[in-house]
């Protein structure tokens, strides 16, 4: 076997985090010393080189001509066909520039998962510093090969996957592979090998940020062999699931296919064998038949209803990707978040400061310097409470951040920890004037502490100690007491102390202070004793998001599950769901990364709807956890910000990236990007979406009866064989015009009151559900039987058979205009002034179409045109009287599927 072939077997064998130094070596036959040019070269020809490969494409013509199979784009050609052979070759053409557009949208569309890979590709370094035959190169980071040794520093981006071999000070910013919200703290020990990502601190790994320190490391992973590489092989793989809306246009396009056929066909054998009509007059009712049966509207209306919504999501500072997201959204009844810069800032906050005196609250979120300290209700003051002046001192100093402020926003330069510090002493207005650092020991993982010589304005040197309250206790024997006396350190109280805070899923820290010796210029761990003045510990985190703990709230209300997908500790996870309201319970269930891999999918997807917190995961768990949601008939939205959860934002229904400290390759990912980062957006979207999911219901409602109205009068003519009431020209003049007015109207309805007091519509289902089949059917039959009965009653009394039709299509034009108004509710009464206000759109609409009917019945060249006749005061008169009978009988349908429904 190669050497090359027994690497591969042993790196997959193995995982090289969890495995001393020296075995990872031998297993890639390097040493520290780096490899030789030609071994390089030659693994280089073995692995490849260390990029992302890029996917095979699709030939983009059989792309763009796949988007004209769906049922209802046949529908459209049929009814384009159908208008081309009676010689309407506008409408013909129009019909056909709206498959085409429709096309060209998911054309489009359809390059989304291309471009996510592609935001992948670009997180990747393009320069190493290597080590080849025991010198140190700066190379191009594609010519990276397993084996090689490579040294990253403070602000490079990592070059490829690798074990640690020496680390100094090393923390990674990692949150785009783990969603932490502080930088990892890296060392050499191995770990576990059930260890998830977060955990694996000896691991380096390629397109993360090296934020302090610097380390050396052996490449074990390049290319698509890294992790960010296998997540891009994940998101190859994964493909977005059907929206609600196109699963349910397709159910339907295919069901009224079948039904206009099967109908057509009746007609054309009772026409045939009971009426003895001619074949050709049989032919051209049928045609007609099927061009009042299919609502080719539907589609435009479907689109146009859809582009409005985005414009109105733009506003609430939801930018959309993808059309048909904007109606997935009012179907959602699970969101699925990340925690870190979702749900909270992504700013550290000092919450609480205790020393042995007092228990300080600390109240403002993230480095703005706006906030109070105080203890029982009261404020709290440097110049009252030595105490806390000792405890602050300690933070201020024995720290290398700062925080800054540009155009109104602070933020920190450094680590987020000591950010939070820093702006603790800005809270308090602590002076650090007169003060000056003489020596440091910088924070080590080894150590978990940092400590600092400083002379004070009296000219004091004192040696200052910060880091994790078990090592500066341990290096205490005395504390600052109550009464501002020295004595023995209570080891219980401060440990009892710690616990509480940390079950609150605050990341605690210790301060404590020493006297330095005569002449002391210089600082070591030596100089560290165990007799240290313990001053007394803070509380610090990611604090929530207030708007965030508003929007969920409003979720439940709504009937939506929000559940929380992190890569922080199960502790801290389960305290910030507690308070943003995610789990009321304290012992709320978490499930980690660890108890998620040893599940099963069937496992999983039993207990998914019932745990609301997950903590550790990983890109595969975040993927897991959305199709076992999908199993239950969910619809699903995903948030998240890091290429970790790109996969998982594929393949949910609605896909939400973060546009401020999102990657690239999440945002590409994603159906909508949120302007603001911020997880109340989604909460109002989702309020937007509701409010098109009902607009496009009641323009589906609207349209489907006066489509079937208008198909009713020519089956009835033809199954009785009497004259068709209506001209197949006539059909298509009402079409359009209430297709150009009417059918866009209702889009622009406002939300109805309640809209997120509701529970979520039902997964699945069809378009219409059956509570609005009766209507659909009593209206058709309302609209249409008025519309043949003005026609025989202006025969009856002598009309010439072109006036007796305009009088018909006139009465099918005022039916469709008094539903319009009964549609503005689904479900409560129009039978109040509220119908008359709240969308200028409908009278707009109203007007322009009584305008166009007006030219219809009145303008020679339409007359010629459509065969129509100028009609009288009379006509307009009893055909007005029967449109508003009209709008009472539907409104008294409407109060009797209100009175069924309460039963």
């Amino acid at each position: 076997m190669s050497v090359t072939s027994q690497t591969e077997t042993l790196l997959r064998a193995h995982d090289p985090y969890a495995r001393p130094v020296e075995k990872v070596l031998a297993d890639l036959d390097s040493t520290p010393q780096g490899l030789s040019v030609s071994a390089a070269e030659k693994r280089l020809a073995a692995y490849g080189v260390n990029l992302l490969a890029a996917p095979p494409t699709k030939n983009p013509v059989l792309r763009f001509l796949a988007h004209f199979n769906d049922v209802l784009i046949y529908v459209l050609l049929a009814a384009a066909v159908l208008k081309s052979i009676f010689g309407d070759w506008i409408d013909a053409s129009v019909i056909f520039a709206v498959a085409v557009i429709n096309a060209v949208i998911g054309f489009l569309q359809e390059g989304r998962a291309e471009k996510a890979l592609d935001g992948i590709r670009r997180m990747l370094s393009l320069h190493a510093y290597v080590r080849r035959d025991g010198v140190w190169v700066d190379v191009d980071a594609e010519a990276l090969v397993p084996g090689d040794i490579v040294r990253v520093k403070s602000g490079d981006k990592v070059p490829a996957d690798a074990r640690l071999i020496e680390a100094t000070t090393l923390r990674v910013e990692e949150s785009a592979l783990t969603g932490e919200s502080v930088p990892t703290e890296k060392k050499t020990s191995p770990v576990l090998a059930d260890s998830g990502i977060g955990d694996r601190h000896s691991m380096l790994y390629s397109g993360t940020i090296v934020t302090t320190g610097r380390g050396i490391g052996v490449v074990t992973g390049t290319g698509v062999d890294t992790e960010i590489g296998r997540i891009q092989s994940m998101l190859t793989g994964v493909h977005s699931l059907a929206t609600p809306l196109t699963r349910q246009l397709d159910s339907f396009g295919k069901k009224i296919t079948l039904l206009i056929l099967g109908v057509a066909g009746i007609m054309l054998v009772i026409g045939r064998l009971l009426h003895d009509q001619n074949a050709n007059d049989l032919l051209s009712a049928a045609i007609g038949f099927a061009v009042a049966a299919i609502p080719e509207g539907l589609p435009a209306l479907v689109t146009i209803t859809l582009a409005l919504g985005v414009q109105q999501m733009a506003k609430r500072r939801a930018i959309v990707r993808k059309l048909t997201a904007v109606e997935t959204l009012g179907s959602v009844t699970t969101v699925c978040s990340d925690k870190t810069g979702t749900l909270t800032r992504n700013e550290m906050t000092v919450r609480s400061a205790v020393t042995r005196a007092a228990h300080y609250r600390v109240t403002g979120i993230g480095y703005e310097p706006v906030g109070t300290v105080s203890v029982d209700d009261e404020p709290a003051s440097l110049d009252t409470r030595p105490d806390l002046t000792e405890l602050v001192t300690v933070m201020a100093l024995c720290n290398d951040a700062c925080v800054t402020e540009a155009d109104g926003h602070w933020s920190v330069v450094g680590e987020p920890t000591e950010g939070a510090l820093r702006t603790l002493a800005l809270k308090t207005n602590f002076d650090a004037a007169g003060w000056k650092r003489m020596a440091v020991i910088p924070f080590e993982s080894d150590n978990k502490f940092m400590a600092t010589l400083d002379k004070g304005p009296d000219g004091k040197v004192q040696i200052l100690l910060k880091g994790a309250p078990g090592e500066v206790l341990e290096r205490s024997s005395l504390q600052l007491g109550a009464d501002g006396n020295l004595e023995p350190i209570d080891a219980a109280f401060w440990d009892t102390c710690v616990d509480d805070l940390s079950a609150q899923g605050l990341r605690v820290l210790a301060a404590a202070r020493g006297a330095a010796t005569d002449g002391m210029v210089d600082l070591n761990i030596e100089d560290i004793g165990n007799g240290m003045l313990f001053l007394g510990v803070v509380g610090i985190v990611d604090p929530p998001r207030p708007e965030a703990i508003t929007a969920i709230t409003t979720m439940h209300a709504a009937g939506i599950r929000v559940k929380m997908i992190t890569g922080d500790h199960a502790g801290t996870a389960r305290a910030i769901s507690r308070e943003m309201g995610i789990t009321p319970e304290a012992n709320a269930r978490v499930i980690t990364g660890a108890e998620l891999q040893a599940m099963s999918q069937d496992q999983l997807i039993r207990v998914v709807r019932d745990v609301d917190v997950y903590a550790r995961t990983s890109p595969e768990h975040k993927l897991r956890i959305v199709k076992a949601l999908q199993a239950h008939k969910e619809v699903v939205a995903m948030t998240g910000d890091g290429v970790n959860d790109a996969p998982a934002l594929t393949r949910s229904d609605v896909g939400v990236a973060m546009g401020i400290k999102g990657t690239e390759a999440t945002k590409e990912a994603a159906d909508i990007v949120l302007a603001d980062d911020n997880f109340a957006t989604i909460e109002r979207a989702i309020e937007e979406g509701r409010r098109i999911r009902d607009n496009l219901q009641k323009s589906i409602v609207f349209l489907l009866p006066t489509t079937a109205a208008q198909s009713l009068v020519i089956l009835v003519a033809v199954l009785f064989g009497f004259t068709l009431p209506l001209q197949p020209a006539q059909i298509l003049w009402v079409n359009l015009i209430t297709a150009v007015t009417l059918s866009l109207a209702l889009a622009y309805e406002p939300a109805e009151p309640g809209i997120m007091l509701r529970q979520p519509r039902k997964p699945g289902g069809s378009l219409i559900g059956q509570a609005y089949l009766g209507r659909i059917l009593w209206v058709a039959l309302l609209i249409s039987g008025a519309t043949i009965a003005v026609f025989f009653l202006e025969l009856f009394i002598g009309s010439p058979l072109g006036r007796a039709q305009t009088t018909a299509v006139t009465m099918l034009t005022l039916g469709q205009v008094v539903f319009l108004f009964n549609s503005r509710f689904l479900h409560a009464s129009s039978l109040n002034f509220a119908v008359l206000r709240g969308n200028p759109a409908i009278w707009i609409s109203t007007g322009a179409l009584l305008i166009l009917q007006l030219m219809f019945v009145y303008t020679p060249f339409m007359n010629l045109w459509f065969r129509s006749a100028p009609i009288g005061v009379r006509e307009w008169g009893y055909t007005l009287g029967l449109a508003a009978a009209i709008f009472l009988f539907v409104e008294l349908g409407k109060a009797i599927e209100r009175v069924q429904a309460r039963r």
